[in-house]
């Protein structure tokens, strides 16, 4: 894939060289900014700032525009050519949409969260999305597989203004079990803030520690290896969005819907890697029609 880079990357810093160490104090940064801005109807990227092996392709438009002349989504591709995180790994990628503006955001493959190394230094990945009133923001990373004995936090901050809109997931798979691998070490704190004109909406930590009795017991992880969470804030009308997922995606006693405070939250938990993507997939496009009065138009990089 062509990566798409519009600004010279950052001069290192003397933080970087800890990326060529091997022992606890190893560290290997990496940074991507994007901006989303309106022109003349059409979403472009008017920013992409990047440091160290973050990049993003060039935006694609297979919407095409309504009646009104507006385009569709700017779908752009979030590169990260080593494929994971290891060991002192730290990620951050930001992301701004302005008014006006429709951006989707996704990536080429799974993310993959490797072993810690023999000093058990941690990774880090941090990303942090703010879409502006008027805009809409649609985040849809494929699904993260973390390795047995992996260690390290994410966190999410998704900041809203105004009526601007958002529909997205994050998919965690734990181990690897068609290869015999369960997740039966590691630690993996996961944060999750949404906040809409510096109000929280929903605020979430997770600790996932197959030591703790939460991870086997039926009243936490329940030892289910899978997990998804789809939100979507900013529904016209909530109440019609549930019913039309509760009848619309297969009847399962491993996913369930609910809506807290403006945010329509759809949880999976269970077993399969497919299909919790399926579902997630099935209902961003019962969804998205109800949100942006757009059909789903799937990224070409999902059936590659």
């Amino acid at each position: 894939m062509t990566a798409y880079s519009p600004a010279r990357p950052a001069a290192p810093t003397g933080a970087e060289d800890a990326g060529h160490r091997f022992d606890a104090g190893r560290r290997w940064a990496a940074s991507l900014e994007l901006g989303f801005a309106s022109r003349q109807g059409t979403t472009r990227l008017a920013r992409a700032r990047h440091r160290g092996p973050l990049r993003v392709q060039r935006p694609f438009y297979p919407e095409g525009r309504d009646a009104s002349g507006r385009s569709g989504a700017c779908h752009l591709y979030l590169l990260h050519p080593p494929g994971g995180l290891v060991s002192g790994d730290a990620l951050s990628i930001s992301a701004e949409v302005e008014a006006g503006a429709h951006a989707l955001l996704t990536t080429p493959a799974a993310n993959k969260l490797y072993r810690a190394d023999h000093h058990d230094v941690a990774w880090e990945q941090h990303t942090r999305l703010r879409a502006a009133d008027g805009s809409c923001l649609e985040w849809l990373p494929q699904e993260t597989i973390a390795f047995d004995g992996s260690r390290g936090g994410q966190s999410t901050t998704i900041e809203l203004a105004g009526e601007a809109r958002c529909l997205g997931w994050e998919v965690l798979a734990l181990g690897r079990p068609a290869s015999r691998l369960p997740y039966v070490s590691g630690r993996i704190e996961q944060r999750f803030r949404l906040l809409r004109d510096g109000q929280p909406l929903w605020l979430e930590r997770q600790l996932l520690d197959p030591a703790h009795p939460r991870f086997r017991g039926r009243w936490g992880q329940g030892g289910a290896s899978v997990q998804a969470t789809l939100w979507a804030v900013g529904l016209g009308d909530e109440a019609d969005a549930i019913e039309a997922l509760r009848e619309r995606l297969p009847e399962s006693p491993r996913w369930a819907v609910t809506v807290r405070h403006g945010v329509l939250l759809l949880r999976y938990l269970g077993s399969e890697r497919n299909e919790a993507w399926r579902l997630c997939e099935s209902a961003w496009r019962v969804l998205r029609p109800r949100l942006i009065d757009r059909e789903a138009c799937v990224p070409r990089i999902w059936r590659t």
